[in-house]
Formats: structure tokens, C-alpha cells, sequence
């Protein structure tokens, strides 16, 4: 079974309790409750990982690219617009990265610097984006 690692960024665990009329009201418990259910209907394992610490979320990443993950999903949020080393560990692992934006950051004015190092970016579609992200990465992962 295709095994995926979705990790939150910075400021992921305010989600539900700050800027709710940009990201609406699911807490990060909401996210992860709804992005197992996705991952459930998909056909794949997902393991969850949030940090608002860019080197604990870098680890993360190489802890995954030692272990077992087929592909990976980041929602960079507070890291969006500058987190160096992150993004230049996403373009170290040997498995693809997909990006995912609750919102669209371009429509905040708001240029991501991940999308470069990403297989792709699915932004805009609220949590469903996830779900998206989910088959995207399942489809990659089994055409390989």
C-alpha cells in the first residue's frame, strides 16, 4: 500500500482558532480526522506530522526519505514564503512532494517557494485539496 507523509507547517495548530475568515473554522484535528478518512477512500497509509520549526519539519522529511514513505504532501503554511533549508531538503528526498493550500496563496498576494522543488500544487480547494493530493500522489507512486 502506498504509504504518503502529510506534514503541516508553521501555524498549522492555530487553524479553527485564528484568521478564520481566510481559513474558516476546522481545528488541525478536523484536517487530520478528514485527511485519514481521505487517505481511507483512496487506498493508502498516511502518517500525520505537524512542527512549527523549520529543522524539526526538514527531519521529518529525512526521517521519511530513510523509512518506508512513497511520496509526501506539505501544506508549508507559515513557511510558504521563506523556509530555506526545508525546501532545499524537499529537493534532496528521493520520493515526490506535492504541495496543498487550503486557500490560494497568489489570490493573498502571497508567492510560494515550494512549488519549484514540488512535483505539483494543488491550492484553492479548502480540505478536498488533500484529497486531490491523496489520488495525485497514489497515481505517481503506482505509474513508477
Amino acid at each position: 500500500m502506498t504509504k504518503v507523509l502529510v506534514v503541516h507547517g508553521a501555524g498549522m495548530n492555530m487553524r479553527g482558532k485564528a484568521q478564520m475568515d481566510v481559513f474558516g473554522p476546522q481545528t488541525l484535528e478536523d484536517y487530520n480526522r478528514q485527511i485519514r478518512e481521505y487517505a481511507a477512500q483512496v487506498g493508502v497509509e498516511v502518517a500525520i506530522f505537524h512542527s512549527n520549526l523549520e529543522g524539526e519539519t526538514l527531519n521529518a522529511f529525512y526521517a521519511a526519505h530513510d523509512g518506508d514513505v512513497d511520496a509526501a504532501i506539505i501544506n508549508p503554511a507559515g513557511f510558504t514564503s521563506g523556509a530555506p533549508s526545508l525546501v532545499s531538503g524537499i529537493s534532496q528526498v528521493r520520493f515526490p512532494t506535492i504541495e496543498v493550500h487550503i486557500t490560494n496563496p497568489a489570490a493573498r498576494g502571497t508567492h510560494s517557494v515550494f512549488s519549484p522543488v514540488c512535483r505539483g500544487s494543488i491550492v484553492g480547494f479548502g480540505l478536498f485539496g488533500y484529497y486531490l493530493a491523496l489520488l495525485a500522489a497514489k497515481h505517481i507512486v503506482e505509474r513508477r
